[in-house]
This record gives C-alpha cells, structure tokens and sequence, in this order.
C-alpha cells in the first residue's frame, strides 16, 4: 500500500531545485558573439531600410547648371542654330568684251574704292578702230557742210523760179525742172544728216570698247579672289579654252556681311522679325556678336525640312569673314507688351534627363527621397546638353534612370 507513495515522495524530491547551489555565469565568449549578432543584425536592418526598400528606384543625379550667358542683359537662348557668314553684295568682276590682259593691278586682301582701276586689256585693236570711226565721222560732217551749201544755194533759186513761172515768164516744163533739182538737193541734205549721225554713233561705240579694255571696282570693297594674270585672255561670255578666263578677281563688300542661318520648321515659330540675336564665330567661341533677325525667308526646303533666315551684324569687325562658320542663339524678348519683367534664365541639363515632346519635355525632380513630375519647355540641344527655357531654376536636382520606372512622388534611391 506505502509503495506507490514512496515513489511520488522520490520523484518531487528529484524535482526540487536546491537554492543554496551556486548559480553557473555564462562563458565570456558566448557573450561577445551574441553581442555582436545583435549589432549586425540591426545593421543589417537599417541598410535595408535605407537602400533596399522594395519599392525604391535606382537613380542617377544630374544638376541643372545655368545657360551660356548670351551677351543679352540675361536673356535666355528660345533656339540656337548653326549657319555662315555670308556677303550680301559680292562680284566677280570681268571685262565687257574679249581681250588679252596685260596688267592686273590687285592682290588678294587688298583694299579697292569704287571706280578703281583692277586691270587693263590689250588697247590697240580698239584705239585703231576708233581712230577709224572718228575719220568716219569727220568725212561725214564735210558731206553734210556740203549738202547743206547746195541746199542753201537751191533754195533762192527755186524761189524764183516759182515767181516767174506765176508771172508767165517761164514755162510749166522749166518750172518742173527747177522744183526737181531743188527737191534732189534738199533730199541729199537729209541723207548727208543721216550718215552723220550713223558716223557719231560708230564713234561713241568705238570709244565705249575702247574704255571698256579698262576693268573698275564696281564698288567698295576687299578683294577675295584674283583669277587672271598678265598674258591670259579674258571673256565675259564663256571660257573658250583652257587659258581663257571669265574674270579678273572677286571683290566683296564686307560692310554687306550677315548670318544666312536654316532654322528647322519645327521651330520656326520662335523665330520672328526684329528678334535679338547672338553670334558667336566657330573661330572665336567666346566672342558675342549682337544682332538682330532681318527676316524670314518664305521659302522651306523640302529636303532638310528647314526655313532660312537673314540675320544682320550689329557689329563689324575685321575678324568676320565670308562662309565663317556661326552659332547663333535666337534671345527670348526682355520683356513682354505690358511691360513685364524678364523672362526666367534658361539652364541647361543632361538630355537623358529628360523625355522630350517637341518643344516641352518632362523631367522628375528629386526632393526628400522621392521624385516630383515636372513639365518643362524646351529650347535647342546643344553640345552642352539640353536647354530649358521654363520650368527648371539652377541647381535643381534630376533623376536620371529608366524613365518607365519613375512616376511622380515615386521613392528612389541616389546610385553611388
């Protein structure tokens, strides 16, 4: 009967902890491991939540940095193009008749006025030719005095015969006679007239070709090209041969120098008359031309889809010359009709930082660990990257990465 009661006594007896036995302390080296477990775990943790959270973007920062100063009391750049330097008045200068060049008076560079003297032909076949006219002319002139002498002779004559033949005292058949002769010599006058004047003309025109062995500047200007030499024959119609040519040089009048500028139709609309210009020479970049659009061609070229557009200097400068190479900027207006005050200065960002519509564009501006969707207006591309005319202010901050992945007030993360 005691038994079964034995055995439970034992077994709580085996239970019961004893508080007197001393208590064993962990091991030092399975503190410090835990310990650390515990550091990196929360490191761990805040890595994640700071570069690992699932709904982060990856991007890239590019910074808007402010648009060249184009010389326009801070006006921003609606388009920038490329053209040339073009001469509104240029010639190349020949002679009006075929002849033999026996002396060119010009160099390249040089400086001429109007009417100068550029080159002589071979004269002597013309100054005969004169000299011939002019003998023709005075043999003319003796025939005409002659003419006239017997003109003046007839007429007494003729008058009285008319007298006399109403009189009665000459017959009808003297009277014809007389009225035949007088009408010869008078007749005789007005040819000796004719060839008179045929013989002047003969004269002017010999004297004209002879003038015309005689090149002159037809304007002020500089000399670009001298294309004959001494010996070589010259024609103002076509070459006749190898060693024939169909000028003496190429003057340009640098004070007719403008920009001739394609500007695509798609952008045409920024572009009006009076509009203010900078130009800045390829062989010069950081010099700034001011000028200003003379007009707008009206005329497109199918091909490149562009309309052109004169330009004028407001400067000139012996440093621009003709088919130089320009880029030019079309400035926004300074200020509107009513008056108002500037516009904003363009910037200028990374063209992978925006997605480009025409003229607007979209690009996603970070702030706090997220990015905000932003409608910009768009000016030109240019080697330095894409100009923002509106929408943007320096120094703001874009996300550049898969524009797919981003949306406004999406949460991305900077790449390293």
């Amino acid at each position: 009967m005691n038994e079964p009661s034995d055995q439970r006594s034992s077994l709580l007896e085996q239970l019961r902890i004893d508080r007197n036995e001393p208590v064993r302390k962990p091991r030092r080296s399975l503190r410090w491991i835990a310990g650390f477990a515990v550091v990196a775990a929360a490191a761990g943790a805040g890595a994640w939540f700071v570069h690992g959270l699932p709904d982060a973007v990856p991007v890239a920062v590019a910074t808007a940095e402010p648009a060249p100063d184009d010389g326009a009391s801070g006006q921003g750049s609606a388009l920038d193009a490329s053209g040339y330097i073009v001469a509104r008045r240029q010639a190349t200068v020949s002679s009006k008749i075929t002849g033999k060049v026996v002396s060119v008076l010009i160099e390249e560079g040089q400086h001429v006025e109007e009417n100068q003297v550029i080159a002589r032909l071979d004269d002597t076949n013309y100054r005969a030719q004169v000299a011939l006219a002019s003998a023709q002319r005075d043999e003319a002139m003796a025939s005409l005095k002659a003419a006239q002498v017997a003109f003046d002779n007839a007429g007494p004559t003729f008058e009285r015969n008319k007298k006399e033949f109403a009189s009665g005292v000459i017959s009808a058949q003297a009277f014809d006679a007389a009225k035949t002769t007088y009408d010869q010599v008078r007749t005789s006058l007005d040819v000796a007239k004719r060839a008179e004047q045929v013989a002047e003309a003969n004269l002017v025109v010999a004297q004209r070709n002879l003038d015309d062995t005689v090149v002159r500047a037809p304007f002020a200007g500089v000399v670009t090209v001298k294309a004959a030499q001494e010996g070589e024959m010259v024609s103002p119609v076509s070459a006749g041969g190898g060693f024939t040519r169909t000028g003496i040089g190429t003057i340009v009048d640098m004070g007719s120098l403008e920009v001739d500028v394609d500007v695509s139709e798609n952008f045409i609309n920024r572009v009006h008359p009076d509009q203010r210009v900078s130009v800045r020479l390829n062989a010069y970049p950081d010099w700034t031309i001011p000028a200003h659009v003379i007009a707008i061609v009206p005329t497109a070229d199918r091909a490149k889809a562009t309309v052109p557009v004169r330009i004028a200097l407001e400067k000139k400068d012996p440093r621009i010359l003709p088919d130089m190479g320009v880029r030019v900027s079309f400035l926004e207006d300074a200020k509107d009709k009513d008056g108002a005050a500037a516009p904003q200065r363009a910037v200028v960002v990374p063209a992978k930082a925006v997605q480009a519509n025409g003229d607007t564009g979209v690009v996603y501006v970070i702030a706090d660990g997220r990015v905000e969707r932003r409608t910009v207006r768009l000016g030109a591309r240019s080697a330095d990257g894409q100009v923002v005319l509106s929408g943007l202010t320096s120094g703001a901050r874009l996300a550049v990465a898969d524009f797919s992945q981003l949306s406004d007030g999406a949460r991305i993360r900077e790449a390293e």
